[in-house]
């Protein structure tokens, strides 16, 4: 069950980092853990660990405490916090209604000419919106979509890069209760109907193209295609980023931001959609996951302002993308009243550094970013602290996968060096909760290759598959207790046997996410990986079932299997391997048309690493392809425990993965040597 010899902590480290007394004093959690204490009961003494034992036992009492001391504005009050906290089902804040977008948006009665959203581009030059004109244009355009007939759950689609028109138009849906959902204009235009035909928009928002590594990249046909196959729109909003006119039958941005119109938002249960967000598809069409308003709103007010600290004055700066769940993220660092850094371009053009320099010209005082963006830069000797003025930067968070504890001691050692104290947050949780489940805490040590703890109100276990609770041993991640971000439901799964099948049916009642955890006696959290085929590069969940869609239409290609591994250095690999049809040859032209494919259908992280040959694709005895058999035997796992070979149609075929493995591990080997 478990993931080839996992890291075990050391039974007691010293940290690689322990906060000063100056800033335990000055976090934010602190003063909410003194607050809560007067005011809710938590325990005034303990710290942390005491905290969030409060946080989980308290569940209803904790998250009114969180309610509170944000000031939340309900329209209506809410009756009771959990009646019911059994899963799938909870239901939040009953009675209550509110507005995101209202809350998104608070800071532009108090500081309307500070900056609220700084837009960067791969020209590197700052551009910034204040929190009046952001909440002008919210205004304008959310009247433009009344106009078009927009009413509370109509969804609204967005093909758009992480600029800031992207988080106007999102805050314009919430603000009349329409439903948000987008994909980064890198898709192709089969990968994006695969999302939006499921919920059936009303509106679209598009680009005629985008740019990326120094080149610009027309979208004008694939915007075509979208129009053409999503019936249900009633208006299309045009925003020329390569300075093409709107094509016919669609609004221009320009003329529907601008004017004035005095900012109105929808009360809406506590429970109303505010967004959809997808799954990777890996066995078929992507999963559309639907979250709350109130459930957001809550979960992102604790994880932004308490877990990562931050709050006026702050500038939040995180490289994504719409088409991943740390953009929805991102922007809900407007509610803690934090400046929101929007890039939108390559993370390394025109170099491997470019990132830090971002950082330094915006301000960030904290900065997120991929554990892969974070090896890249240390193999190539690139020195953040030393050519870039970071002394702003407060905090270093990663995701996407597992920081490896190199990239711990090289980001310490790099800003150390010149005299920075960083904070190194290690975070980890989903696209299915659009949260953390365990990462940043800003008064605990960090130690190298493990994140701080669970998060507040997260009831993080490690299970055996008996359900037993396991402490410094490898075990399932599971979430016992209901958490408000975690999915109202399936887009299009009225009796949920999706949504439970999804999370629910290996432990019926407790959340079980598809990662391999431990967690230490110490109280931190180490991850392993997923527990399950997903691909997952940078962060950004992808499709299996998308590139077999694609790769096979080749007439070339008979089958193919796509596999990602986590190594043990910290990279990850994705091959695709490739059985040919006859007379087939896997050549330099094919390898090239099957990337080709790939890119331009789907998008270029969908573009695997290496392309191999194989003899025929393994598969269970009911046809499905071995994909997780294949990928614990490519990270090293022992056959016997990899795979039941009576379950396999051809065990033979396994043959191939274990010699690859082997092969692999002895090359890295001899690079170590």
């Amino acid at each position: 069950m478990n993931p080839a010899t996992p890291a075990t902590p050391a039974d007691d480290p010293a940290p690689l980092w322990q906060p000063a007394a100056e800033r335990i004093a000055a976090a934010r959690i602190t003063h909410f853990q003194r607050w809560a204490a007067e005011h809710h009961g938590a325990p005034a003494d303990g710290g942390y660990p005491a905290l969030h034992t409060w946080s989980v036992e308290s569940l209803e009492t904790f998250w009114r405490a969180v309610a509170d001391y944000f000031d939340v504005r309900f329209t209506t009050p809410y009756e009771r916090v959990l009646p019911d906290p059994a899963m799938p089902g909870a239901h939040w804040f009953t009675g209550a209604t509110l507005n995101y977008a209202e809350h998104a948006l608070r800071a532009a009665d108090t500081r309307p000419g500070e900056a609220a959203l700084v837009h960067v581009d791969e020209a590197h030059e700052p551009a910034e919106t204040s929190w009046a004109e952001l909440r002008d244009q919210v205004a304008a355009l959310a009247a433009h979509l009344r106009d078009l007939g927009v009413t509370p759950g109509d969804r609204v689609c967005a093909y758009l890069p992480n600029i800031p028109q992207a988080v106007v138009a999102f805050l314009a849906s919430a603000a009349v209760g329409a439903v948000w959902t987008s994909c980064a204009p890198d898709f192709g235009a089969r990968a994006v109907l695969d999302r939006f035909q499921q919920v059936e928009p009303v509106v679209l928002f598009t680009v005629d193209g985008y740019r990326y590594g120094g080149k610009e990249h027309d979208r004008t046909d694939t915007v075509a295609e979208l129009r053409a196959g999503l019936p249900g729109l009633r208006g299309t909003v045009h925003v020329p980023l390569l300075g093409t006119p709107a094509p016919d039958g669609a609004h221009d941005w320009s003329a529907v931001t601008r004017g004035e119109a005095t900012p109105e938002y929808t009360p809406l249960p506590f429970g109303h959609p505010l967004w959809i967000l997808y799954s990777s598809g890996t066995t078929g069409l992507p999963k559309a996951i639907v979250q709350s308003q109130g459930g957001i709103l809550l979960e992102h007010l604790k994880q932004i302002g308490l877990h990562c600290d931050l709050g006026p004055g702050d500038r939040f700066f995180w490289y994504t993308s719409t088409g991943w769940m740390m953009w929805n993220y991102l922007v809900s660092g407007l509610l803690t009243g934090a400046t929101v850094v929007l890039y939108d371009g390559s993370p390394g053009h025109p170099d491997t550094g470019a990132q830090w320099g971002i950082a330094e010209r915006v301000g960030a005082t904290f900065f997120g970013t991929s554990a892969a963006y974070v090896m890249a830069c240390r193999k190539a000797g690139v020195h953040p602290a030393r050519d870039h003025d970071l002394s702003r930067v407060g905090c270093v968070a990663t995701t996407g996968s597992p920081l490896p504890p190199d990239g711990f001691r090289w980001l310490h050692d790099e800003f150390a060096d010149a005299g920075h104290d960083l904070w190194i947050a290690s975070v980890s949780g989903g696209t299915d909760v659009c949260s953390c489940f365990a990462g940043a805490v800003p008064t605990l040590p960090v130690h190298i290759g493990e994140l701080q703890a669970p998060c507040l109100g997260t009831d993080l276990r490690a299970w055996d598959e008996a359900g037993h609770d396991l402490v410094d041993e490898v075990g399932e991640l599971v979430v016992t207790r209901p958490m408000p971000s975690m999915p109202t439901g399936f887009w299009n799964d009225p009796d949920t046997a999706r949504y439970r099948a999804a999370y629910f049916d290996t432990y019926p009642g407790v959340w079980r996410h598809g990662d391999w955890i431990t967690l230490t006696h110490r109280g931190t959290v180490v991850v392993h990986g997923r527990s399950d085929s997903t691909l997952n590069r940078q962060g950004v969940r992808m499709g299996s079932a998308d590139i077999y869609e694609a790769v096979e239409r080749l007439p070339e290609i008979r089958e193919s299997l796509v596999i990602g591994v986590e190594e043990p250095d910290g990279g990850y690999w994705m091959p695709l391997f490739v059985q040919l049809a006859d007379g087939a040859a896997l050549d330099d032209e094919l390898r090239t048309r099957i990337k080709t494919t790939i890119r331009a259908e789907l998008s270029p992280r969908h573009v695997p690493d290496d392309i191999v040959e194989i003899p025929a694709v393994p598969h269970t005895l009911t046809g499905k392809r071995l994909e997780v058999p294949v990928k614990r035997l490519l990270q090293g796992e022992s056959p016997a425990k990899a795979v039941n070979p009576g379950s396999v149609d051809r065990p033979e075929l396994l043959d191939h993965y274990i010699r690859l493995a082997a092969e692999r591990r002895a090359s890295r080997e001899d690079r170590a040597d």
